[in-house]
């Protein structure tokens, strides 16, 4: 019984999230071929979702490149093959660190912030508000926070891998003893087009589902101060739980189309 009982929960949020996310897609292009897209919205949305995000960003992206250097560098110097590090450290970030921890890092800081608004505007009758004027709440609402969400985290993963980049450099240069021209060379030989769009196509899923899960959680929101709590939460752990799951999807299929297509 407790299985069918998840079962059935897990269907009813799946149903629920992917309807919001047809309805998302709706109503951009309803906007958009109506004339009335809200691009000023949308902007401020992509500044409160990818600005303000970059300092957390930097520290992760710098930190997990400079990490990956000492892990590997002196195994990989020991066995001659120092001039390999550049090129799977920005191999390791591209496909999958800069993608997966950047998501993580603004599911934690912008997906709650979006259930914590939305569920506010809830609980004291905001979005009802916006019906009776004839708005919608999913076109005015979770359509600027969607894009936002899936437009910077592609934004935020470039800058991750760059600024990752930066850091195993200077690990490998400072500490390995490396010469730079043989790191930054490792990765240009290494790194192709293909490893790097595919790590950028997952952070635009992951953003995607972090602006609906966070909208959703939002929408949902009862019980006063305590339920904008307990919305919050939930779209944290609900969004890095999907991300990790569906990162798992994304990688065997990126990998399968670009073994068939690519190599």
């Amino acid at each position: 019984m407790i299985l069918v009982n998840l079962a059935r929960s897990f269907v009813e949020l799946f149903g629920n999230l992917a309807l919001l996310f047809l309805q998302s897609l709706y109503w951009t292009f309803h906007s958009l071929r109506t004339g009335r897209f809200g691009f000023g919205n949308l902007i401020e949305q992509m500044s409160r979702i990818g600005v303000d995000s970059l300092p957390m960003v930097m520290i992760t992206g710098f930190s997990t490149g400079a990490v990956l250097v000492v892990q590997i560098g002196y195994q990989f110097t020991q066995l001659g093959a120092e001039r390999y590090v550049g090129g799977v450290v920005s191999l390791a970030m591209a496909r999958e660190l800069a993608p997966i921890l950047t998501s993580i890092v603004v599911a934690g800081r912008v997906g709650s912030a979006i259930a914590a608004e939305l569920g506010t505007m809830k609980i004291t009758e905001q979005i009802d508000a916006l019906e009776t004027m004839a708005t919608n709440p999913v076109d005015y609402l979770v359509v600027p926070r969607f894009w936002g969400c899936t437009l910077m985290l592609f934004m935020l993963t470039i800058f991750t891998n760059i600024v990752g980049a930066i850091g195993g450099s200077i690990v490998a240069v400072y500490q390995i003893g490396q010469t730079l021209t043989t790191f930054s060379d490792s990765i240009l030989q290494n790194l192709k087009i293909y490893d790097l769009m595919g790590g950028l196509f997952k952070a635009m899923v992951f953003g995607a589902l972090i602006g609906i899960i966070g909208c959703y959680k939002g929408f949902t929101t009862e019980g006063g101060a305590e339920g904008v709590g307990k919305s919050t939460t939930g779209a944290v752990v609900l969004a890095i739980m999907f991300i990790l799951a569906v990162n798992y999807f994304l990688t065997v299929g990126i990998n399968n189309f670009n073994m068939a297509y690519l190599q």
